[in-house]
């Protein structure tokens, strides 16, 4: 689940689904609540996600992935919660991630959707994209999230392919985050990103943000229409796939 607080006027979304903060069907209904709530509420300024605990997020929720029972069923999933991360990528006000401890596979992309992301300063914090070692590939609009947020073809090569995780200092040479703060500041400076980022003249940060990101909707879409993306699932009903999936979950207790 997310949960929500508001504080100085920006709404605080915090991850809080275990010892991971993986992200469920439930997960995914409440961002898109979350979205409309801070897109129709004109009180609210803007959005921090983070997460409750060490963990910002694992990702998806490996024992839902197991318990889908075939293709449909994960392709169901998976076309609500395409839309859902387009209408978190298209967020009209500031969303910032509070980058509190592991971000992995869709916790990482999320945090790529938003438009400033912040770590704690942490030795033990890794961000990464490990599919690869699994089995499993991206979705249409997972992976344009990850190309827009890593702004290279080759970077996204990089990552996606070698499967590595990086430290909190690699991740800011990479570009994977923006900034490194101490854990007493982390909430705090996200939520100053977003009021000197929405506190202008006719908040013409939203004027600027979907002038940027417009294209890129129409382009995940447009994608989303026209090509069979959904047979790229079948993947996750490989034996192999499966088997490292179950020991992953066994792994993470």
């Amino acid at each position: 689940m997310i949960t929500e607080r508001i504080e100085d006027n920006i709404l605080i979304a915090s991850f809080e689904h275990g010892k991971f903060n993986s992200i469920t069907h439930e997960s995914v209904q409440q961002l898109r609540a979350m979205v409309k709530k801070v897109n129709e509420d004109d009180s609210i300024k803007g959005l921090v996600l983070t997460g409750a605990g060490k963990v910002f997020s694992s990702g998806f929720d490996l024992p839902m992935f197991l318990g889908f029972k075939d293709l449909k069923e994960a392709v169901a999933f998976f076309e609500e919660a395409e839309d859902v991360f387009i209408d978190f990528f298209m967020c009209r006000k500031p969303v910032i991630a509070a980058i509190n401890g592991a971000a992995m596979a869709g916790g990482m992309i999320l945090s790529m959707a938003c438009d400033y992301r912040i770590v704690k300063n942490h030795p033990k914090i890794q961000l990464g994209m490990t599919e690869i070692k699994i089995g499993l590939g991206l979705s249409i609009v997972q992976t344009e999230i990850m190309r827009f947020g890593l702004d290279s073809d080759r970077m996204y090569r990089d990552i996606m392919y070698f499967g590595e995780r990086f430290g909190v200092e690699k991740a800011k040479e990479l570009g994977i985050v923006d900034e490194i703060v101490e854990e007493d500041q982390l909430i705090a400076r996200a939520k100053q990103i977003v009021t000197t980022w929405i506190d202008n003249p006719a908040r013409a940060f939203s004027l600027l943000k979907v002038s940027l990101r417009r294209p890129m909707e129409e382009r995940m879409r447009q994608r989303l229409k026209n090509e069979n993306w959904q047979d790229g699932f079948k993947c996750m009903f490989d034996p192999q796939t499966r088997a490292t999936l179950e020991l992953v979950q066994k792994m993470m207790g």
